[in-house]
């Protein structure tokens, strides 16, 4: 049966775990929720997940939110080897504190960037545009010295990191003083499977909005 999955494609979380359901070709049935709308918050959706936030996961009986822990799962579950997300507790590690950096830091300082700028009629901060650049800095280096996020294969965290910062691209954030970044970003974009697919139309969107509303 196919797994229901419950988006937005503005959101980058949204579109790292649908990366990771392409990578293992899982049979996802997509049912887009307008969270602009409030769709989020309908009696059918608050019954399967009481957070009400998206992405969410439905495999049968099993119910699960928070991007990261999906995008786990459906490579645990789903992936025909562990190369996505490493049984050896070190390589396992490793992918594990870049899904907590991008979650924790990467991409929280992001939303402090752009979020009071979409929601809450704000201006631009450029403090808070140096600390993303920051946290950029520190993956640039986190990327050195080898193809991908962790060592010489996609694993999830490339997933989640490609879909924050090719959205970060799209709202305009001058990737080129993170030479690293910016040739992992280019790889994802060629080599990624579905990344053209699944990921790249709502990072534009989202760039779209946001450039809307920062005149």
């Amino acid at each position: 049966m196919p797994l229901d999955f419950y988006w937005m494609p503005l959101s980058a979380p949204c579109r790292a775990s649908l990366l990771t359901a392409k990578a293992v070709g899982a049979d996802i049935n997509l049912k887009e929720l307008n969270l602009l709308a409030g769709e989020q918050m309908k009696p059918d959706f608050v019954a399967i997940n009481p957070q009400h936030c998206v992405p969410t996961l439905v495999d049968g009986d099993f119910a699960l939110w928070e991007s990261r822990a999906i995008s786990s799962y459906l490579a645990s579950q789903y992936g025909k080897d562990d190369s996505l997300y490493p049984n050896d507790p070190k390589a396992r590690a490793n992918v594990d504190r870049l899904l907590y950096f991008d979650m924790g830091t990467l991409y929280h300082r992001f939303g402090e960037y752009v979020y009071p700028v979409m929601f809450r009629g704000g201006s631009i901060d450029e403090e808070k545009l140096t600390k993303l650049h920051e946290a950029l800095e520190w993956l640039d280096g986190f990327l050195a010295g080898h193809k991908w996020a962790v060592g010489d294969n996609i694993t999830v965290a490339d997933h989640s990191l490609a879909a924050s910062v090719s959205t970060f691209k799209a709202a305009g954030i001058d990737l080129e003083k993170h030479s690293n970044v910016s040739a992992w970003l280019a790889r994802c974009e060629g080599e990624m499977p579905g990344y053209a697919e699944v990921n790249t139309p709502g990072a534009v969107k989202f760039g779209e909005f946001f450039k809307s509303k920062s005149g």
